[in-house]
């Protein structure tokens, strides 16, 4: 009986573990810019981007080559989880303010 209780714990616990090793990485916006502007990330791992929106408006992350859109309210966090990427760059932008909110994300 033991050994079927810790095989179930066992079974319950690998999702948790697998969520685990996801890398995160938090993208501020402030005054409709990025910060940090460019950020590497592992290639060839899924990766969670936590979008914290610090403006009071909101904004539309979006990246074309990520294949990623993600409106974020003022004041609040969104997260999107992309990849596993192959090695190279990939351009992020704030739909909303195109012309400031700029980035970069470098797979390496």
């Amino acid at each position: 009986m033991k050994a079927k209780k810790y095989g179930l714990a066992l079974l319950l616990a690998l999702p948790l573990a697998a969520m685990a090793e996801t890398p995160e990485y938090t993208i501020a916006i402030k005054e409709h810019r990025f910060n940090p502007a460019e950020i590497a990330v592992p290639a060839g791992k899924r990766i969670k981007l936590v979008i914290d929106n610090q403006d009071a408006t909101p904004e539309e992350f979006e990246s074309k080559t990520l294949r990623v859109e993600k409106i974020v309210p003022g004041n609040s966090k969104g997260t999107v989880t992309v990849g596993p990427l192959k090695p190279g760059s990939y351009s992020f932008f704030g739909e909303f303010h195109e012309a400031t909110a700029q980035g970069k994300l470098h797979a390496e």
